[in-house]
C-alpha cells in the first residue's frame, strides 16, 4: 500500500524521469538555511533488489568564491514521504546550509555501480543519466533569524579551541542540557514503532508545551507535538542541547534505529523482549536499507529544534552495538550507516558527531570510522568519542593530529560527582599538551544508577551544581549534559517527563548566564594553584580577571594575584539562585601575594562564585 501511494503522489509531484531538467530548489535562499536541492531521478523503492542505498551516489559540489562544499545526497521517496510514508518514488535530495551571501555554483555528481555509495573509485561507476554533470547557479541573500535560533548565530565550529564558535555571531559555546533518555527517538509518532521492554514514548506529559508556531514541523495532521512540546520546554529553561541513540538495537531499549525490519514489528518485540543480546540483527533488519519515511520525521524533529537553539547531540552508537556492522570491523555497513546520516542531517548548524557511547572498539577501527566522517562531512562538525568511566587512557592514542578527533564526551562514575573536576583537567591537559586543544564536555556524570536525581528526592542537588556543573566550567570543559540514573523514575531509559528535575534547570540556566554574561571565559584558563586551599576552583585570565568558586561550609579562602600591588574588584555571584552580582563585605582588595576575599553578602555556609577583575 505504501508503494502504490508513492508512486501516485511521485506521479504528480514532478516530471517524468529521462528529462533534462535542473533541480528543483527549494527553501530560503538566506545564509545559514536549509536549502535543498530536489532531483527527478531514477524510480525506486527501498526494497527494490538493486538497492537505492547501497548502489547510488548523489554528490552536489557547491561553490563561492574560496568556499568549495560537496554534500552527499540521499533517495527521499516521493519527497514527501513524512506525509505519506512512502518506500517509493523517483526523489532524490542534498540538503545545504550556506555560509556566505552571494552566487552559488553547483555542480553534480550522480552514479550509480555496485556499491557506489561507498566507493573510493569512482571512475569505475556509471552516469545516472541526465543528472550527472548537472550545473546550475542559485543566489543567496542576507540572514534575517534573531534570538535563539541557531540561523542567527551561524554554524558551530570547532576552531583549534577548547570551546566552539559560531561563525555568524563569533560567540563561544557553552552548552548545558540532558543526556537522558538516550531512546528519546523511541517515539510512538515515527513510522514502524515497534515497544520493546515497554520503552516506548508519547512525551504526554509534555503535549501543553508544544508551542503554536511549531505546527508547520508536524507530519500525519499534528503529529510529533509532544516531543517538539518537551523540547521547547528544555529551551524555556534555558538549557541549550539535547542527546539521542540513532542506533540501539542491541542495547538498554531496542527501539530506535534507521533501518527497516525483515520482520513484523510485533515479530521484532517478541523476539528483542526475551534476547539478552540480539546479536544476530542481520536476520532481523536490512542493514543498508533506510527506512526513508522515519528519517524524514527524525528531520521534521531537529529542524524545529534548530529554531528553539539546540545543540543536537549525535549518539551513533553504544557499547552494545559498536560490534555489530561489519562484525565490529570498518566496512560497507559502517561507511553507509554514517554517509546517510550526514547527507541527512549534516546541513543543523548545531551538533557534534559521538562515535560511541562506552566505545569499546579496537582504537584502530575508531580511527577508521573518524577519518571516513572527517572526509565526507562537508562541515567538519565537532566529533567526539564517549569514554567509559576510569579507563579512559585506552582513548589517549586519539587526541592530537593523530585523529580527527576534537573532543571527549566524558562519563564519570562517582555518587558525589567528586571525579568530575579532576578528569576534566586530565584530559584538558593532555589535548593541550598535543598542541591541538580538545573542546571537552561531561556527558554522563555520577554514579549508573542514581547520578542526576529528580527533584522530589533530591530537591536541592547541592552535590551536582558545585561538583559536577561548576567543576566541568572551571577546569575549562564547554558543558555538561545530565545522565538520569536507571534506580529512580523518569530514569535514563524511561523519562518522558524533565519536569522531574526542574528546580535543577534553573541551577544550570545560573551557570550559563554567568559564564556568557561576566566573564571572557574562552580567554581563561584552570588555575587552582592560586588559591589557598584545595576545596576551591580558580578560574581565570593572570593579571586581569578571576573567578572563585567556594564550595559549602569553606565560607572564604584567600587567592595570590601577584605582588604588584594592583587593585582588583570583588563581587560574589550565587549559584543556587541566580541573579546580578552582589558585594560581599570586601569590594576591593589587592595584588600583594595570598590575599582573603572576605565574607559572603549572605548565607556564608553555601557555596559562592566570587568574580574578582583588575581595576583599571
Amino acid at each position: 500500500m505504501r508503494s502504490l501511494l508513492a508512486l501516485g503522489i511521485s506521479l504528480l509531484f514532478i516530471p517524468l524521469y529521462g528529462q533534462m531538467v535542473n533541480p528543483q530548489i527549494t527553501g530560503k535562499l538566506k545564509k545559514w538555511h536549509k536549502i535543498e536541492l530536489i532531483f527527478n531521478g531514477p524510480e525506486v523503492d527501498e526494497m527494490d533488489e538493486y538497492n537505492p542505498f547501497l548502489n547510488y551516489r548523489l554528490d552536489v559540489t557547491f561553490l563561492n568564491g574560496d568556499e568549495r562544499f560537496t554534500v552527499p545526497g540521499f533517495f527521499a521517496a516521493d519527497g514527501r514521504a513524512e506525509e505519506s510514508s512512502a518506500t517509493g518514488g523517483n526523489i532524490w535530495k542534498v540538503r545545504f546550509t550556506p555560509n556566505k551571501e552571494g552566487e552559488w555554483k553547483y555542480s553534480v555528481s550522480f552514479k550509480k555501480g555496485e556499491r557506489a555509495a561507498v566507493s573510493k573509485n569512482l571512475q569505475e561507476l556509471t552516469s545516472v543519466r541526465n543528472l550527472d554533470g548537472l550545473s546550475g547557479v542559485f543566489e543567496v541573500g542576507a540572514n534575517d533569524k534573531t534570538g535563539l535560533d541557531n540561523r542567527a548565530k551561524g554554524r558551530l565550529q570547532y576552531v583549534g579551541k577548547p570551546y566552539l564558535q559560531y561563525a555568524e555571531s563569533g560567540e563561544y559555546f557553552i552548552k548545558v542540557g540532558v543526556d537522558a533518555p538516550e531512546n528519546l527517538l523511541g517515539y510512538e509518532d515515527f513510522d514502524a514503532p515497534t515497544n520493546v521492554k515497554g520503552f516506548l514514548k508519547s512525551w504526554q506529559p509534555h503535549a501543553d508545551d508544544f508551542p503554536v508556531d511549531a505546527n508547520a514541523y508536524t507530519w500525519k495532521n499534528g503529529k510529533g507535538k509532544n516531543l517538539m512540546g518537551a523540547i521547547h520546554y528544555l529551551a524555556s529553561e534555558g538549557l541549550n542541547v539535547f542527546s539521542f541513540l540513532t542506533f540501539n538495537v542491541d542495547g538498554d531499549d531496542r527501539n530506535v534505529y534507521p533501518y527497516l525490519l525483515k520482520v513484523s514489528t510485533e515479530e521484532y518485540e517478541k523476539y528483542a523482549n526475551v534476547k539478552d543480546n540480539l546479536h544476530s540483527w542481520d536476520s532481523l533488519f536490512y542493514q543498508t536499507r533506510l527506512d526513508v519515511s522515519k528519517l524524514e520525521q527524525w528531520e521534521r524533529i531537529f529542524a524545529f529544534a534548530e529554531t528553539r537553539g539546540m545543540f543536537l547531540h549525535f549518539k551513533t552508537h553504544e557499547t552494545e552495538t559498536d560490534h555489530l556492522m561489519d562484525n565490529g570491523s570498518f566496512g560497507d555497513q559502517t561507511k553507509l550507516y554514517y554517509r546517510e546520516l550526514i547527507a541527512r542531517f549534516s546541513h543543523h548548524l548545531a551538533l557534534n558527531w559521538n562515535l560511541g557511547e562506552e566505545n569499546n572498539q579496537p582504537i584502530e577501527e575508531v580511527l577508521k570510522v573518524a577519518e571516513y566522517i572527517q572526509s565526507i562531512d562537508p562541515y567538519h562538525h565537532h566529533m567526539v568519542i564517549h569514554t567509559f568511566p576510569n579507563k579512559d587512557d585506552r582513548y589517549a592514542s586519539l587526541i592530537g593530529d593523530q585523529s580527527p578527533l576534537t573532543g571527549a564526551s566524558l562519563q564519570l562514575s562517582h555518587p558525589d560527582f567528586i571525579d568530575v573536576h579532576d578528569r576534566v583537567l586530565k584530559w584538558r591537559k593532555a589535548s593541550l599538551d598535543s598542541g591541538k586543544p580538545w573542546a571537552l564536555a561531561v556527558d554522563e556524570p555520577g554514579k549508573a544508577n542514581i547520578a542526576l536525581l529528580p527533584d522530589d528526592e533530591d530537591p536541592e542537588h547541592h552535590l551536582a551544581r558545585s561538583n559536577a556543573l561548576w567543576g566541568t566550567l572551571m577546569a575549562g570543559g564547554y558543558g555538561v549534559e545530565w545522565y538520569f540514573g536507571y534506580a529512580s523514575p523518569n530514569s535514563d531509559l524511561t523519562c518522558e517527563d524533565f519536569r522531574s528535575r526542574d528546580k535543577f534547570w534553573d541551577q544550570n540556566k545560573h551557570a550559563l548566564t554567568f559564564f556568557k554574561k561576566h566573564i571572557p571565559f574562552y580567554e581563561m584558563e584552570p588555575l587552582d594553584e592560586r588559591t589557598m586551599d584545595k576545596k576551591s576552583y580558580c578560574f581565570g585570565k593572570l593579571g586581569e580577571i578571576y573567578v572563585v568558586y567556594l564550595m559549602q561550609d569553606q565560607k572564604t579562602t584567600s587567592i595570590d594575584l601577584g605582588d604588584e600591588g594592583d587593585k582588583y574588584a570583588v563581587q560574589w555571584y550565587d549559584p543556587r539562585k541566580g541573579g546580578g552580582l552582589l558585594n560581599g563585605n570586601l569590594t576591593t582588595i589587592n595584588s600583594n601575594g595570598f590575599t582573603n576575599l572576605g565574607k559572603a553578602p549572605y548565607d556564608e555556609l553555601m557555596d559562592w562564585v566570587v568574580l574578582i577583575k583588575k581595576v583599571k
